[in-house]
């Protein structure tokens, strides 16, 4: 096992690794940007080094600084938490050329899966479902407008190399197609350095289910249970609960079974979660695959009783998994709601000093929060700031404390969207159980309009 680690991100997840590096013994090396100076996690960690400017390209994106750090503290392993560097393929390679251990899958996995359009012929060879759509990179409108003909409307328009809904948009017509592609493009470009564009048919009433593997470097793949994350604003996930309560035990077992496929398919090793899309009639398709450590992993944890942040530890050592599929048990409902910065109207992000600040407590409540009274929300990195789970023996008594819990939450000086969390998991569709990706549009933003 290693006896120092370094963390190569920041906020709540480097706290979250710090506290399980803590439980293992082993030492803990933060970087922070100049902005996060006085931040919590830098205070938690054995040692911290500066590794430049507030802004991500000249900080925590800064991998040569990052490593060079590493190798002058004496760190043996690399936790690249998820967001930043933890899906870059370059940075993996550069950690492994240096001596030291990527925590996480192999590069050429990486960067394989980070491709969409890679990821889809990948998938289709191993036998799991995936959208109908095309698989080579749209280079001009006029390429998009052939290929959409033969699909047919509504699609979407999606950037291979992306992430949280950038580059992706609905289109319904021709004339849509048009209008979104520049643009479209254009962002992918200067998220990701790569504008490649592809098209998929649209699925009517999606849910959005993703499957939590570990897999050891010696064959072992155990898929652990499923997540819901239907709930999304900007096509990025705000509410998400395991287990799925819209999906049968059928569909399941399905999913989990694909899920091994694929995993086994590429020699996947380390944490890694196979999301798929889900129509009303309880079809799946492969969606992407997120080859890290997801922002969710807690209602996982909360379910199954593991730490996944160990597990990526003792498998990045070269240990074997230590249980089976079998031997994995679900026991109760979690549910997590992201704490943002934002505006809960607008969903814009909201900078600024905290002067107040109280977590709620209670059974069966968990926080992952690295901010307290006093913290300063920058407006350099994501505005999410802290995650609230709740776990119940059922799903209504989790619904029941995750809304205390938020009425209970406490932040002043900055706006949140815990206002929002109040609304959505107060309201009859989202109790019942049944929570498309449009729930935002469909039951949040009405109620916006109907309270003015």
């Amino acid at each position: 096992m290693f006896t120092k680690v370094l963390i190569a991100n920041r906020g709540e997840i480097a706290l979250r690794v710090i506290r399980t590096c803590q439980k293992m013994n082993i030492q803990t090396v933060a970087i922070y940007s100049e902005a996060d100076a006085d931040a919590l996690f830098v205070r938690e960690a054995d040692e911290a080094y500066c590794v430049g400017k507030p802004p991500v390209n000249q900080s925590y994106l800064n991998a040569e600084e990052i490593i060079a750090v590493a190798k002058k503290s004496g760190a043996e392993a690399v936790h690249p938490g998820y967001g930043l560097l933890s899906e870059n393929a370059s940075f993996a390679t550069r950690c492994i050329n240096e001596g030291l251990t990527f925590i996480g899958p192999s590069p050429n996995i990486i960067a394989s899966m980070g491709s969409k359009i890679e990821a889809r012929k990948t998938m289709k060879e191993a036998g799991v479902p995936i959208i109908e759509g095309i698989n080579t990179s749209l280079e001009s409108e006029d390429e998009a407008k052939l290929a959409a003909k033969e699909i047919g409307y509504p699609l979407m328009l999606k950037a291979s190399a992306g992430g949280g809904g950038i580059g992706m948009q609905l289109v319904n017509s021709e004339e849509e197609l048009v209008k979104a592609f520049a643009g479209n493009k254009k962002r992918a470009e200067s998220f990701f350095g790569d504008g490649a564009m592809f098209l998929e048919k649209y699925i009517a009433e999606p849910h959005h289910i993703e499957v939590q593997i570990l897999a050891d470097s010696h064959g072992n793949v155990v898929p652990l249970w499923e997540r819901e994350c239907s709930i999304q604003r900007r096509n990025q996930k705000v509410v998400e609960e395991a287990p799925s309560p819209f999906i049968n035990e059928e569909t399941r077992n399905k999913m989990l079974e694909a899920a091994i496929k694929a995993a086994q398919h590429i020699g996947y090793t380390n944490a890694g979660t196979i999301e798929f899309l889900v129509d009303r009639e309880q079809n799946f398709y492969f969606l992407e695959m997120n080859t890290r450590l997801q922002v969710e992993h807690p209602v996982t944890e909360e379910i199954t009783g593991l730490d996944l942040v160990e597990e990526q530890l003792k498998v990045a050592s070269g240990a074997d998994l230590s249980f089976t599929r079998e031997e994995v048990a679900r026991n109760g409902h979690a549910i997590e709601v992201r704490i943002y910065a934002e505006d809960p109207k607008t969903f814009f992000p909201s900078p600024g000093k905290i002067t107040e600040f109280k977590l709620p407590e209670g059974e069966g409540i968990r926080n992952e929060c690295a901010i307290e009274a006093g913290s300063q929300v920058t407006p350099f990195y994501d505005p999410m700031i802290g995650k609230l789970i709740a776990w119940g023996q059922t799903r209504e008594e989790a619904c029941s404390r995750l809304k205390q819990a938020l009425e209970d939450y406490k932040i002043v000086g900055i706006k949140t969207n815990i206002p929002m969390l109040i609304k959505t998991v107060s309201h009859e569709q989202f109790l019942k159980g049944y929570t498309t990706t449009q729930f935002v549009n469909e039951y949040y933003l009405p109620l916006l309009t109907s309270t003015k």
